[in-house]
């Protein structure tokens, strides 16, 4: 039982291709006995980390780094600090090899997600070590085979500085100042001590209706080539790009007791870390194959619930049965896709807070024409957002 704040969206996208398997097709899932179109959770927090980013939601300073190319990022910025950029990937790899990852061809063997204030504390210890770690690299080298070589020089590294680059990477309690990694965690094998618990958990997203996959011809036409000669008629180029369209129930919790202490209790930075993520979930997108289908279709119901001493609870059952455009004898009306998803997640919602309660403070937007009671109607973004924020740092007791 948590202080947690929860995301419900609905959110009717035009044909598209937003989130593609290996063979190019939209992904999907069966949920209910239905084929359902489905956006992995992976996508969409790669969708809200760049939002924040290019949009400036938070200083540069907040956010991480997930990548190979660690020996990369530290060479830019020994480069800043004056050092030889030349010189720099030796010196990175010893210290590298010292805090215990391994390298292959220059790059770490899985992707590292790193905040930019642990980047810029490990580039400070090797330029504050650097003669001892560029040396370490140039004696070990030194006729021995590939792999003695990389454990020489690991087991070369003077134990301070061992010491050093490990209090630079913050472990696992200690958080950090990445908004980022303290929402979305970190998995380190070779450093298990350095992972981070995640406080945020996404869901796949899920369509409220059934779908069939379907298939856009095309054709290419060559700008150069001689419409003129029959024998050289025709297209430059055919294919086929699978598609479908949907109604996506997006949900996200957020443990906000984990966050704060993986943000080191600071509650200043938890409260602008939330505003900036909860706007990049509900303005950010997967881009897969929007150049081809412009499927910019934002959000057509939003809801936050900041809850205390809760259960966290994912309303995807709502749409066990699909949903499906109807005539609503109640209303006496024709009910969309959206608003027939809407009818069914509210009747969810209302359904489980009787029986369960824990229902909390509830603030919405609804942009259907179907009235639906969940909570506090907002009909600003940034005002909803911020009520939102403000009612979880109380459930927080900040």
């Amino acid at each position: 039982m948590k202080a947690l704040l929860e995301l419900h969206i609905l959110q009717n996208f035009a044909p598209s291709n937003l989130n593609r398997d290996d063979t190019g097709s939209p992904k999907d899932a069966f949920f209910g006995g239905y084929r359902r179109a489905r956006i992995s959770s992976q996508s969409l927090k790669r969708a809200m980390r760049t939002h924040v980013r290019e949009h400036h939601l938070l200083e540069p300073k907040h956010l991480g780094e997930r990548t190979q190319l660690l020996v990369e990022a530290v060479t830019t910025r020994l480069a800043n600090l004056g050092r030889d950029t030349s010189a720099a990937e030796a010196a990175i790899q010893a210290g590298i090899q010292g805090l215990g990852l391994k390298l292959e061809d220059g790059k770490t063997q899985y992707l590292i997600f790193l905040g930019a204030s642990e980047l810029d504390k490990i580039a400070q210890i090797i330029h504050e070590n650097w003669d001892a770690l560029s040396n370490i690299v140039a004696e070990s080298g030194d006729g021995k085979k590939a792999k003695e070589a990389k454990k020489a020089a690991k087991d070369a590294v003077p134990d301070e500085v061992k010491k050093a680059l490990a209090k630079a990477m913050h472990s696992r309690g200690d958080g950090g100042d990445a908004v980022d990694v303290a929402l979305f965690g970190r998995m380190l094998a070779d450093m298990p001590n350095k992972n981070q618990d995640a406080a945020c958990q996404v869901a796949h997203a899920i369509s409220t209706n059934k779908v069939e996959r379907e298939f856009d011809f095309f054709t290419a036409v060559d700008d150069l080539k001689n419409q003129n000669d029959e024998a050289d008629a025709g297209a430059g180029m055919l294919g086929t790009v699978e598609f479908n369209s949907a109604c996506y129930y997006r949900y996200l919790v957020i443990d906000l007791e984990q966050l704060q202490k993986n943000l080191q209790n600071d509650t200043e930075l938890v409260k602008k870390g939330l505003e900036a993520f909860l706007m990049a979930a509900v303005l950010s997108a997967p881009s897969g194959k929007q150049n081809t289908f412009a499927a910019h279709n934002p959000p057509s119901f939003i809801a936050f619930t900041a809850r205390g001493n809760a259960s966290p609870r994912n309303l995807a059952n709502a749409f066990e049965l699909p949903a499906k455009p109807h005539f609503d004898e109640v209303s006496k009306t024709n009910l969309n896709l959206t608003q027939a998803s809407l009818k069914q997640f509210a009747g969810q919602w209302q359904k489980l807070e009787s029986f369960y309660a824990q229902g909390g403070d509830t603030v919405q937007w609804n942009g259907t024409d179907y009235q639906a009671e969940i909570g506090t109607e907002i009909v600003s973004l940034e005002n909803l957002i911020r009520t939102a924020v403000e009612n979880a740092m109380q459930k927080l007791g900040a």
